[in-house]
């Protein structure tokens, strides 16, 4: 039976760093014939312009909530030391640009970002922490290859299918999860699910 978890995220989400430690669960406890696959959900196109003060409040608020549901820990310097733009393509096309360099180097890279901007308090809406962390992950991704791949045409249309998929899965909420079993599919979770429910949903046979 051919199975594909397809797990819908955007490394800039923070419900999705909310849900690091039920995505690598099931990394670890999935049986080995699913395969997941990361699904860029895009969440904020390109942008220089810094983020609206009604924006940055807005994204504060989630950092509450994702911290007081999930445990999950935000480094607040982020908001001193950077200058905020709402623009987390760029952190998406990293992924898909290192997926097409190695193959796991995309959830590498995925896992790094979101560790550089809710941890270390980078910005991966800065290219040049984009490609630093390509260069820092284990083993790394040669600075020259990396931003080629990044910058190149082939990594924009990546995120472009990503998100039309996105709109085939029906996915409504990030993070989100959905089976495909020979061809047939159901949604796990639209939106943050603990690792106890994610189980029952899968329902695996």
């Amino acid at each position: 039976m051919k199975r594909t978890l397809y797990y819908v995220t955007d490394p800039m989400c923070s419900w999705c760093w909310g849900f690091h430690p039920v995505i690598s669960a099931l990394h670890d406890e999935l049986p080995p014939e699913i395969k997941i696959r990361y699904v860029m959900g895009g969440l904020a196109k390109d942008s220089d312009s810094p983020m609206p003060e009604e924006v940055v409040g807005y994204v504060q608020e989630a950092w509450r909530a994702v911290e007081q549901r999930t445990g999950a820990k935000f480094n607040w310097e982020f908001w001193n030391r950077c200058q905020p733009r709402r623009s987390t393509y760029p952190a998406c096309r990293a992924v898909l640009a290192a997926s097409s360099l190695r193959s796991g180097a995309g959830r590498l890279l995925f896992e790094a970002i979101q560790k550089a901007y809710y941890l270390e308090a980078r910005n991966p809406s800065d290219s040049e922490t984009l490609i630093a962390l390509a260069e820092e992950i284990t083993p790394p991704i040669e600075r020259k290859a990396f931003k080629t791949a990044f910058q190149s045409k082939k990594t924009q249309e990546a995120l472009a299918n990503d998100l039309l998929l996105c709109q085939d899965l029906g996915a409504s909420g990030f993070p989100g999860l959905i089976l495909e079993e020979n061809g047939t599919r159901r949604a796990i979770s639209r939106g943050y699910a603990d690792r106890a429910t994610v189980w029952h949903e899968l329902r695996l046979q």
